[in-house]
């Protein structure tokens, strides 16, 4: 069992439970859509029984609020959220922490991680979810679908080969020493590896044993380095991310997509009350990384449309294909060529674009600091979940992040101190409203 928290703590000093108007806003949307109340019961299972004894648990509450800051305050690591939290006066408050007590530790955190799996955050995300139905912010009839690249918490000189376990660095020395190469001198190693021949890095040879999920790709600067893979499934409508998972690097973007849709369109379903899917999922929006014959079959025979551009679509014969097929293939193009289709595919650019540049350049995740794709989907997760929750912010209270809230404050705060300006120079140099004595 766990320890509940008021973060509405009376006891506190007034001043700093009040120094982050933000914070203090967004507990209280937390309550008022049952967040709090609805998580601690999600994972309730996960927790041991009171009766049993023992040190009662960390509220999971105060888990997924430490997770917010994290992505608010653009916090990479577990460790520096936990230093954060207990550096931050005003932060104490939304946790619901007193000055003289302990915020939960970096460890802590890892072991509720392990601990709650991948079907509690995706829970919790679906809280959130509900509410923006509820607030009218999630329709679900036109989803999209993208991917993006971040760094894994690996390195490529720790690589080994997968048969006979040598590493990267003794195979390279032992090709410089059979080519007339010192092996002792470094700098002429790393140039005879930069240009030899035949150079290249197979994930069917290397792996890094570290973190054996994490896969050699190009990152997002054009360099080779160990990556994961990133995929969000978002609401064209309103840019809310109803779906998200950390993939390995190598893997394609048409594996398995039918079925990753459609799990996407059963978490609509729950969400948006809709569990026969009749108002939701009723197309889908992708590049053309995500053009798979299979795939667009399997999804048109769901009744989901698809607006996705085909790759080979000037090199298929068209009379190579049976007629099953030919239909599929004319549809989907129609389907891009068409006026709603380009107006989709506007809409997949801005808002998927922008929920990776949210989540990853501005949430503190570009840089992997866990390993293995289930640890990154639930960090992921929850980054999610709060993403989708600054929108809600933004609705009910003008501003999502804060950031934004100090922009606004700013900007009013200088509305205000030019209007006093203005107004102490028209006192200053306005003419005398004395009438001069009549001749």
């Amino acid at each position: 069992m766990f320890e509940s928290r008021d973060t509405r703590n009376e006891s506190q000093p007034q001043f700093w439970a009040t120094a982050s108007t933000f914070y203090r806003k967004l507990d209280a949307t937390l309550e008022s859509i049952g967040f709090t109340v609805g998580v601690r019961e999600i994972c309730r299972p996960a927790y041991a029984d009171a009766a049993k004894g023992g040190r009662p648990g960390i509220d999971p509450a105060v888990y997924f609020k430490m997770l917010m800051i994290g992505f608010f305050e653009n916090l990479p690591s577990e460790r520096s959220i936990a230093s954060r939290c207990a550096d931050s006066l005003s932060l104490r408050a939304f946790l619901g922490y007193g000055l003289e007590e302990e915020t939960p530790d970096h460890s802590s955190l890892s072991v509720i991680r392990s601990r709650l799996g991948t079907e509690i955050f995706q829970a919790a995300l679906e809280l959130v979810l509900r509410a923006l139905h509820g607030h009218g912010l999630l329709k679900g009839r036109h989803l999209g679908i993208d991917s993006s690249v971040i760094e894994a918490n690996a390195s490529l000189r720790e690589l080994v080969h997968r048969n006979t376990e040598e590493s990267y660095w003794d195979y390279v020395k032992r090709l410089a020493a059979e080519a007339g190469i010192d092996p002792d001198d470094t700098k002429a190693v790393r140039r005879f590896d930069k240009k030899r021949e035949g150079r290249k890095t197979s994930n069917a040879e290397w792996v890094n044993p570290h973190d054996p999920d994490a896969k050699v790709g190009m990152t997002k600067h054009g360099a080779c380095d160990m990556i994961y893979k990133p995929e969000h499934v978002t609401d064209l409508e309103s840019g809310a991310i109803v779906a998200a998972v950390v993939r390995h690097g190598n893997e394609g973007d048409t594996k398995e997509l039918a079925e990753r849709v459609l799990a996407a369109g059963a978490t609509l379903s729950r969400a948006c009350g809709d569990p026969e899917q009749a108002k939701v999922l009723r197309s889908l929006t992708a590049d053309e990384g995500y053009f798979s014959v299979e795939e667009i079959c399997s999804l048109q025979a769901d009744k989901i449309r698809t607006v996705v551009g085909d790759p080979h679509a000037a090199m298929r014969r068209k009379d190579r294909q049976d007629g099953a097929v030919k239909e599929v293939l004319m549809k989907a193009r129609r389907a891009v060529k068409s006026a709603s289709g380009k107006a989709l595919l506007r809409k997949r650019g801005q808002h998927i674009e922008r929920s990776f540049a949210h989540v990853l350049d501005q949430g503190g995740l570009r840089r992997a600091t866990l390993r293995g794709t289930l640890n990154l989907t639930k960090r992921h997760l929850a980054a999610v979940l709060v993403y989708d929750l600054s929108l809600l912010m933004r609705h009910l209270t003008g501003h999502g992040t804060p950031k934004q809230w100090l922009a606004m404050a700013g900007k009013a705060l200088f509305g205000h101190i030019r209007l006093v300006v203005r107004s102490t120079i028209a006192l200053l140099f306005a003419p005398s409203l004395e009438t001069p004595a009549a001749a």
